[in-house]
């Protein structure tokens, strides 16, 4: 609407005293709703944890809701007879009707003002609606017939426009920030599991889902946990290490590794910075610009703009914004990190994106691509004396999974450790010593209990094709399945109850995640700091299952005997419960209460693996561990006796060391010396 006065007030109402009416221009209302943002805030309550608005039912086919849902739509003020005025020729018109037209103008400009506030401002003293709105949500009307607008969601704070540079960190702030991004991330995953548990719960085997990762980082953002949001870190970001997996790019955003959703360069725009020059902090490598070149340490960067919508070259690019802020970057020597995004097959996204490092900038120029336009390309060289970079590991990964011997030459004691008693083979690999331990032991695929343990008899579930609500194993883990449609554990309990041999559900029932048995491709090689240990060649998803911790079990009395003998016995009891800190929604749910049904009975046993062991075995320990031990029963009921069953903690890339919190640790070295 350009102007939006061009009558004569409507809130001022005529005078019924008048002997002659004031005429009233009809104007033609048009309402126009500012749409709703698509990361829209939402909110957990203890029923759902991702309950939305309560009319978001009742509005499905519409994405805008009505301004007054419960009122009759205006009427149309070009109608005399539905405004119940006489036509014009009839002076005579009844006290009542003309109140009926002052009733309805008076009902048309309280919407007219609800919608127009901001604007009319200017001509009166109105009330002006909160811009973080994002719409407005009608209400039934009142008594007083006024417009009430939708609760203001929490404010969230801005990006700083200071630029800092985080330098000297000792050993023990490196392990205070790498903790503070492991806890944002475990939140975070933790919410978009259960996010995207609730979309399947909502609309099961629907196609197109919500965005479960726009909806958890707006969940934390809106709280005030995103990290690194007081200020713009140039160079290396304090927690985050060089070779972490990333599943979604508003996870990025989330701990401060790159400040833009969609953009390929995060940079301070030019009206924050204290010169008055934009400056660029990271850039993502995804394979957006045809004129990319890519050779790992060297890089030539293709700036932004020029595209279409089916993202081919279309325009010239220019010298700003983004690209401006490459070039100051490169005149200041400021260094960029870079992310790169890859497409790895078997992931539940469609790229994966993982840090590489540091690069700076070295020149940048004006050329014609591929395509026949002008684009502004940056040679970037990667800086020396960082850790290998994570995409070069991904790719060797993925050699060793394939043609192992070809990778690596030299160095393998064994391709397959378990002899194909597990689903996947199990590397052995030493190139430091002649060390040759884990050849000597049996494997042993699955734990060996005492036979009276079965005796228990072990009730099942009647399902066909898979469990439902109501199913005897969900009433088992109080009333829900432990996993969701992809088998990532949702959050950690004491116990869990899987289907066992008792149910008449299939093999494929999302309720049997453990028993399917190792899934990734694991590595056992001889480390320089902690003996032998344990590292994956398979890119691994949190709350994902890995393997059980295999080995022969003992009573009490049983493993008084052994430890005399100076046998090595693992003691299920002592494992720290990282499972309560998987799911753990306190942190933003003050009234959240970690699951203590079912509960478990103090652990009296122990594991004897002096001669029988498997690949869970070797797992190194640390109080940050990223695999936490889950108690897991399905072929007998006895809870004295648990499956321990290790699930993952956080995203673990390919190439990266397993550990866990055995609770005890050796003095000298900080590893069980049950492994060496």
């Amino acid at each position: 609407m350009e102007s939006l006065v061009p009558f004569e007030d409507l809130n001022l109402l005529p005078d019924p005293r008048a002997t002659k009416p004031i005429p009233l221009l009809r104007p033609t209302l048009e309402i126009r709703v500012k749409p709703e943002p698509l990361d829209e805030p939402i909110c957990l309550a203890p029923a759902g944890f991702f309950n939305t608005r309560s009319d978001d039912n009742n509005n499905n086919n519409n994405s805008h809701p009505d301004l007054i849902p419960s009122s009759p739509p205006p009427p149309d003020l070009n109608d005399p007879n539905e405004l119940g005025l006489e036509p014009a020729n009839n002076a005579s018109s009844s006290s009542s009707d003309e109140s009926n037209v002052y009733s309805e103008f008076y009902r048309i400009s309280e919407m007219f003002r609800s919608a127009f506030a901001r604007r009319m401002q200017r001509f009166g003293d109105v009330d002006v609606l909160d811009s973080e709105t994002g719409a407005i949500v009608a209400v039934p009307f009142a008594e007083d017939n006024q417009v009430v607008a939708s609760q203001t969601p929490r404010k969230y704070p801005k990006r700083s426009n200071e630029l800092v540079r985080v330098t000297n960190l000792s050993i023990e702030d490196q392990r205070c920030f790498r903790d503070i991004v492991r806890r944002t991330r475990l939140l975070y995953d933790a919410l978009q599991i259960l996010a995207m548990a609730e979309e399947e719960r909502r609309s099961p085997g629907a196609g197109r889902r919500a965005r479960v990762d726009l909806r958890a980082s707006t969940f934390l953002r809106d709280r005030g946990l995103w990290l690194n949001r007081d200020k713009r870190i140039v160079g290396s970001i304090p927690g985050v290490y060089i070779g972490d997996v990333f599943y979604f790019r508003m996870e990025l955003c989330v701990v401060g590794l790159h400040g833009q959703p969609q953009a390929g360069i995060d940079y301070l725009p030019s009206s924050q910075s204290a010169n008055g020059e934009p400056i660029a902090t990271s850039i993502i490598v995804s394979g957006g610009y045809e004129d990319d070149e890519d050779a790992g340490d060297v890089l030539i960067y293709t700036g932004h703009g020029g595209l279409d919508k089916l993202h081919r070259m279309a325009n010239h690019q220019k010298l700003e914004g983004g690209n401006l802020a490459l070039e100051r970057s490169m005149h200041y020597g400021i260094e960029i990190r870079v992310i790169r995004g890859l497409k790895y097959e078997g992931s539940l996204t469609t790229k994966i994106y993982v840090y590489d490092g540091l690069y700076r900038i070295v020149e940048s120029w004006f050329d014609v691509g591929k395509s026949g336009f002008g684009v502004y390309k940056f040679k970037l060289i990667r800086i020396e004396g960082q850790p290998e970079m994570g995409s070069t590991l991904l790719k060797l990964a993925s050699s060793l999974r394939t043609t192992p011997l070809q990778a690596r030459p030299m160095g393998y004691l064994s391709l397959d450790l378990s002899m194909k008693k597990d689903n996947a083979p199990v590397f052995v690999y030493n190139d430091i010593d002649s060390d040759k331990e884990p050849l000597y032991y049996d494997y042993l695929a699955r734990t060996v209990f005492p036979p009276f343990v079965y005796a228990v008899s072990n009730a099942g579930c009647n399902c066909v094709t898979s469990c439902h609500d109501g199913c005897l194993c969900m009433l088992k883990n109080g009333g829900e399945i432990a996993y969701d449609c992809n088998g990532f554990l949702l959050r950690g309990r004491p116990l869990i109850f899987e289907c066992g041999s008792h149910c008449t559900c299939p093999p494929t029932c999302r309720n049997r995640v453990s028993q399917r048995g190792l899934r990734n491709r694991l590595e056992v090689f001889r480390s320089r700091e902690t003996g032998w240990g344990v590292r994956t060649l398979d890119l691994i998803h949190a709350g994902g299952f890995i393997c059980e911790y295999a080995g022969v079990v003992l009573t009490r009395e049983q493993a008084q005997v052994f430890s005399m003998n100076g046998d090595s016995l693992i003691y299920p009891d002592r494992f720290a419960e990282k499972w309560a800190e998987w799911g753990d929604l306190s942190q933003v749910y003050p009234e959240y209460v970690k699951p203590t049904y079912p509960s478990v009975p103090p652990l009296d046993f122990a594991m004897d693996v002096s001669r029988m062991r498997n690949v869970a075995c070797y797992i190194s320990h640390s109080t940050s561990p990223n695999v936490m031990v889950q108690f897991v029963l399905h072929d007998h009921s006895s809870m004295l006796f648990p499956h321990l069953m290790l699930f993952a903690m956080e995203n673990i890339p390919p190439m990266r060391e397993l550990s866990l919190d055995y609770g005890v640790a050796d003095e000298y070295n900080g590893k069980l010396s049950i492994c060496n």
